[in-house]
């Protein structure tokens, strides 16, 4: 087999939980496996870039254990808040833990599925992914991670030859299995389990797992892992702002205690700087509006914050939620600079910056990418109106990061908008022609190179 031991670094540290956290599963046997989509970056930086594509199929389409990894797949048990209703019946429904390893850096991650077939946590449901699916959790985490914001990276995309029915789209549609790797799987809704069940030893053990194996701190005080835990969810919400990205379905069980956005479904980026857009047909309130995610995901916070109470005081709970606002508002101003392509002057100026922006943006009505496109680096153009004076002169104060000289800056800006997304899908559905697919990942990762 042709794994590289100096880059190959299986690891089983999710054993050391214990049975209250999995549950040990076997992927489905699906009528055929035919790969998709390969992630060929993600696979060097943990030592599986030298799989053939047979072997890759193996391993990640059928399952078959890494050297020296989870001898067993573990569907992972968890409760969470769904739309801010409390729901004591999820867990891994149709994915698992499939093996764990460690990067170039020593971080552990996780290989994680999604379509991998029914758990115990299933329900009703049927396990499968829809291919369009998946295409659409690739095209979601690759536009991320160009934007700057953490997130799970989509390994592996298999179609696995079955027709699947749903509600929501054409039936029957083309089923795939997804591999993402991840900075674990433990969620918000990880702890509010064990604080359901008054699991006090459980909550302790998954506290000193999350702070030695996710933020290589030693010890298991619960004040000081909400305080990480608060840290990384204000720079998630913030760069959430800057990439003009909608999750859609912030439950609490989507909520990974890394900061690390992850499960994309009803996904969408927003076309303008509309604070009402919302991702999600079924989230008739807006809820999850995208001016709405830095509260939504400070609510899931706090229901970590009472978890918690299981084994900590409340008053240093409640101090540590405090940071989340103090955080939030450097990390935003930060995310905006950065792709405006503008180094940080100072607190006063980047907020005054940022605040000219959004005011900017929601006055004149113009597309996101657009703006961000035209004003990387450079002057904002003569075609953008008086409205735009008061970030001219913002701007004016604050020098370049980085230079124009790449070539996506002399082409057009890539977005992934949900008119594209269909337009890449089309086609796929209609001859199987993953052309456009294939460029569209092409565009995405030139613009990552350009932005720096």
């Amino acid at each position: 087999m042709p794994f590289d031991p100096q880059a190959y670094r299986p690891e089983r540290r999710i054993l050391s939980l214990g049975e209250p956290f999995y549950d040990p599963v076997r992927a489905a046997n699906f009528p055929e496996t035919r790969l998709r989509f390969r992630n060929d970056r993600a696979a060097a930086e943990v030592g599986l870039d030298g799989l053939d594509d047979d072997e890759w199929i193996a391993h990640l389409g059928r399952f078959a254990p890494l050297p020296d990894n989870l001898e067993q797949p573990l569907a992972l048990r968890y409760h969470g808040h769904q739309f801010r209703a409390y729901n004591p019946d999820l867990g891994d429904g149709r994915g698992f833990t499939f093996a764990q390893l460690r990067d170039r850096d020593g971080r552990l991650l996780d290989l994680g599925t999604k379509g991998s077939g029914q758990t115990p946590w299933s329900r009703f449901g049927d396990g499968r992914l829809t291919l369009k699916g998946g295409v659409r959790e690739v095209l979601a985490s690759e536009m991320l991670e160009a934007l700057g914001v953490p997130t799970s990276r989509s390994f592996s995309l298999i179609e696995t030859g079955e027709a699947l029915e749903r509600n929501d789209e054409p039936s029957p549609t083309r089923a795939a299995v997804l591999v993402r790797l991840s900075h674990g799987h433990i969620r918000i809704g990880t702890f509010q389990r064990l604080a359901y069940h008054h699991e006090e030893d459980a909550m302790r053990r998954l506290v000193r797992y999350v702070l030695t194996e996710l933020y290589d701190e030693s010890g298991d005080d619960p004040v000081r892992l909400l305080e990480l835990v608060v840290a990384r969810t204000a720079v998630l919400a913030a760069r959430y702002m800057a990439a003009g990205f909608v999750h859609g379905v912030l439950n609490s069980d989507n909520i990974n205690v890394t900061g690390e956005s992850f499960d994309y479904g009803p996904w969408r980026f927003a076309p303008t700087w509309d604070p009402g857009f919302t991702a999600a047909y079924f989230d008739h309130g807006g809820l999850y509006a995208f001016g709405r995610q830095p509260e939504a995901i400070l609510w899931d916070v706090m229901q970590l914050a009472s978890s918690l109470r299981l084994i900590a005081e409340s008053d240093p709970l409640v101090a540590a939620l405090d940071l989340f606002a103090e955080a939030y508002q450097p990390a935003v101003a930060e995310a905006l600079l950065w792709r405006m392509g503008r180094a940080p002057l100072g607190p006063a100026s980047d907020r005054a910056l940022v605040q000219a922006v959004e005011r900017a943006l929601r006055a004149s009505g113009v597309g996101l990418d657009r703006f961000f496109f035209d004003v990387f680096a450079q002057e904002l153009p003569e075609s953008y109106g008086a409205e735009w004076d008061a970030v001219r002169a913002a701007l004016a104060d604050h020098a370049p990061r980085t230079s124009r000289d790449h070539a996506y800056w002399r082409g057009e800006q890539c977005a992934v908008l949900i008119d594209e997304v269909e337009a890449i899908w089309a086609p796929i559905a209609e001859r199987d022609d993953w052309g456009a697919f294939a460029a569209k990942l092409a565009a995405i990762r030139q613009m990552a190179e350009a932005l720096g």
